[in-house]
């Protein structure tokens, strides 16, 4: 499919994933501008009937994220064991904001967690500091969050790689200061190997938390070539490292519901001038405007658009590849997002 877009004049829109959650490309430590969903403001989904080829799959746990701002996306009679309210953050002094309010879903039955982000590298070292006023004041501030919820989720994706070690003190001075009946969880980059000196370690972070949700998607992402969100045989072997280095009972293999678009042709961006007048001739472009005195023109050029994106064909068929490889628990990012249909064919079992 090819569109027409103007330079300086028109706007390429492409359907992004969301920040955090998208994760980054295992065995890397890539990490892009947060995205923004394209969605349509009026869509949130009826459970519809399922193809009758599709599968029932039956977890113990099934876990879904909720961005505060989208609750009406969460619907009565979902099978959902815990739902990650979405979600407080760190701000640039280390003090933590946007605690969403636990009694908007107060009508959901199943547990909820507080999923808290710190989306800078800088601010997550400062905050990880051992012994520092600013690392204390935080841990108070997230054990007094979390008493109105079930448990607190920690997603910080931007932690330096030499803060390994206080990242871990961290969590386990969180996990002690909860209250007995609290889950700590994480949310964890995708890896299918070892990584040198990995901050993100499975095997040393796993004792320290109830639950290690692997975000096993963002394969590609929106400055990559094109591609799946999460191919299959890549998911399959996120998932085989994780059961391999996680016991069966903490791991939640994470699974998206968004697509992605991709360009054939990025227009934004800084010219020298020599390359502003390479542009012109390539484009034989020749009406120059101005605007008090500032010249500008416009030129059209094909587009060309590519899209991978989840149905329930491919939702059902790599829940049903976790369910076979052992995993006991997947988790959704995010709800509001999905195809209506996966409601019909998931179903929340008693756990084992």
């Amino acid at each position: 499919m090819t569109h027409r877009v103007c330079l300086w004049g028109c706007v390429l829109c492409l359907v992004t994933a969301c920040q955090s959650r998208p994760t980054v490309p295992q065995d890397t430590e890539y990490r892009e501008e947060a995205d923004s969903f394209i969605m349509d403001e009026e869509f949130f989904p009826e459970v519809l009937s399922p193809p009758a080829e599709l599968p029932i799959s039956s977890f113990g746990e099934i876990w879904a994220y909720l961005l505060s701002d989208r609750v009406e996306a969460l619907r009565a009679g979902y099978p959902l064991s815990d739902i990650g309210y979405f979600g407080a953050e760190v701000n640039v002094y280390g003090e933590l904001i946007n605690v969403p309010n636990r009694k908007r879903i107060s009508g959901f039955s199943g547990r909820v967690h507080l999923v808290v982000c710190c989306n800078n590298t800088a601010l997550t070292h400062f905050i990880l500091e051992p012994g520092s006023a600013a690392r204390k004041k935080l841990i108070a501030d997230l054990l007094a969050a979390a008493k109105p919820f079930d448990g607190l989720q920690i997603d910080f994706e931007y932690i330096p790689a030499r803060d390994g070690e206080p990242f871990r003190s961290f969590l386990a001075e969180l996990k002690e200061g909860l209250e007995e009946h609290k889950m700590l969880t994480i949310a964890l980059k995708a890896r299918i190997r070892p990584v040198a000196n990995d901050v993100y370690d499975y095997r040393l972070i796993a004792p320290l938390v109830d639950r290690i949700l692997i975000m096993a998607y963002d394969e590609h992402w929106s400055t990559s070539a094109p591609g799946p969100i999460a191919s299959m045989g890549w998911c399959r072997a996120v998932a085989a490292y994780g059961l391999l280095t996680i016991p069966p009972e903490k791991l939640i293999m994470g699974i998206p519901f968004y697509g992605r678009t991709w360009g054939s042709e990025n227009t934004f961006r800084a010219f020298f001038y020599s390359g502003i007048e390479r542009i012109k001739r390539e484009n034989r472009v020749t009406e120059i405007r101005r605007e008090q005195s500032v010249p500008n023109f416009t030129y059209e050029i094909p587009v060309k658009v590519t899209a991978y994106y989840e149905d329930e064909y491919s939702l059902s068929y790599r829940i049903e590849m976790y369910r076979a490889m052992g995993v006991k628990a997947i988790g959704f990012w995010c709800l509001g997002q999905e195809t209506p249909v996966i409601w019909s064919f998931l179903n929340l079992s008693s756990p084992e």
